[in-house]
């Protein structure tokens, strides 16, 4: 049985320019270490009409029940302006104990973790009583139409048991240790586009301006508060992301006015129901300036909870342990996948400090590194006793 250094396989994994969706090789190359551990892979491809093929992982160990599923991603957002970095973001290296490398944190060195987790723990445990699987995606970053989404669809039609998932997102704030996510809020993204009336400036009562209209919506949405939140939740809250208006002309009166939102909501809604509740006051706004509309919308994934059961309270006591902090519970943050896989097992979220992802100089601790790979390895000990 081979062992797996996180540091080594970090780095080599960083070394995939694997920017959403192009793979560059890093599924393929994670395959083959997987099966030098005795797993079984599976390449998955989706595509579809509007999008570029997205490569996917399935990987399982052990063929009985239970089964405990790693699940993570290898795609990573655009490095930006390499000048800006103080070091090539595809060529990882090593500085005052930090690993630099765009996906040092967000999430290729937590995959290298569990990985080097599991060759730690087969190495004592090859005839453990279960199964354990890596769910791995290259499309997370991006739409996460061809990614986690049609492998949970693959795995359902295959009748494949997951357990219970660990979803290796960067969940600390600031230390190791402080954070396990439970949920997620959902995601629901607009664009209104507002018909008036073109004409000239000086003459208003020949035209009908639809920026008139388009600012009474934006300030009817805003006051409409959502909701205060829940014991789970914080409060629901839509924000304007643009405006638009594509006109050059200061002597001419517009005849269309765009603007795009996006709504993080807790479990008080669905798509659906905000969706509902939208179309009613844009349409109340637009019937009143005499104004025509329409309204497109991308739902991401409505809000979910896990219920703290047995394994996420053992889990919590294995990283307050080994971290001497006790993690919070919380449903903060972005989206992330588990909003697909939550539809065929319950997960948590652990991973490591988000502080640089996305940024320049992406890094992650080396000491956080030793301690991520011993939290996972307890947990497959003590989830498989």
């Amino acid at each position: 049985m081979i062992k797996i250094n996180e540091l080594q396989l970090s780095k080599d994994l960083i070394r995939f320019p694997s920017i959403t969706p192009k793979d560059a090789g890093v599924i393929k190359f994670l395959s083959k270490k997987l099966e030098k551990l005795g797993f079984t892979c599976k390449i998955l491809e989706f595509k579809d009409k509007k999008s570029k093929p997205i490569k996917n992982l399935y990987a399982k160990i052990g063929k009985k029940g239970p089964n405990l599923c790693y699940a993570g991603h290898t795609d990573v957002v655009p490095p930006g302006n390499l000048k800006d970095w103080t070091t090539n973001p595809f060529k990882p290296s090593v500085k005052k104990n930090y690993l630099i490398g765009r996906g040092a944190n967000d999430m290729k060195s937590s995959i290298a973790c569990f990985v080097a987790a599991v060759s730690n723990f087969l190495q004592k445990n090859q005839k453990f009583k279960g199964s354990i699987s890596f769910l791995i995606t290259g499309d997370e970053e991006g739409y996460a139409i061809n990614g986690t989404k049609k492998v949970v669809e693959y795995l359902k039609k295959r009748k494949e048991k997951i357990n219970f998932c660990i979803v290796g997102e960067p969940t600390n704030p600031n230390k190791l240790g402080e954070m396990i996510k439970i949920g997620r809020r959902g995601s629901l993204s607009g664009k209104i586009e507002i018909t008036g009336t073109q004409g000239h400036i000086a003459y208003p009562h020949l035209s009908n301006n639809p920026i008139n209209t388009m600012v009474a919506i934006c300030k009817k949405l805003k006051e409409n508060r959502l909701d205060k939140g829940n014991k789970n939740f914080q409060p629901s809250n839509l924000e304007f992301t643009s405006i638009n208006v594509d006109n050059t002309a200061h002597n001419v009166i517009p005849a269309r006015a765009k603007a795009q939102f996006n709504i993080r909501y807790n479990n008080l809604h669905t798509s659906g129901s905000l969706k509902k509740k939208i179309n009613s006051i844009v349409k109340k706004v637009c019937k009143k300036n005499k104004c025509n509309y329409k309204i497109d919308y991308i739902a991401n994934g409505d809000a979910f909870l896990t219920k703290p059961g047995k394994t996420i309270f053992m889990a919590k006591n294995i990283i307050k342990k080994i971290t001497r902090i006790n993690p919070k519970l919380s449903t903060t943050g972005g989206t992330s996948d588990a909003r697909f896989i939550k539809k065929i097992s319950p997960c948590l979220e652990f991973g490591l400090v988000n502080k640089t992802m996305h940024k320049v100089d992406e890094c992650v601790s080396l000491t956080d590194l030793k301690k991520l790979t011993k939290i996972y390895k307890n947990i497959l000990v003590e989830y498989f006793k």
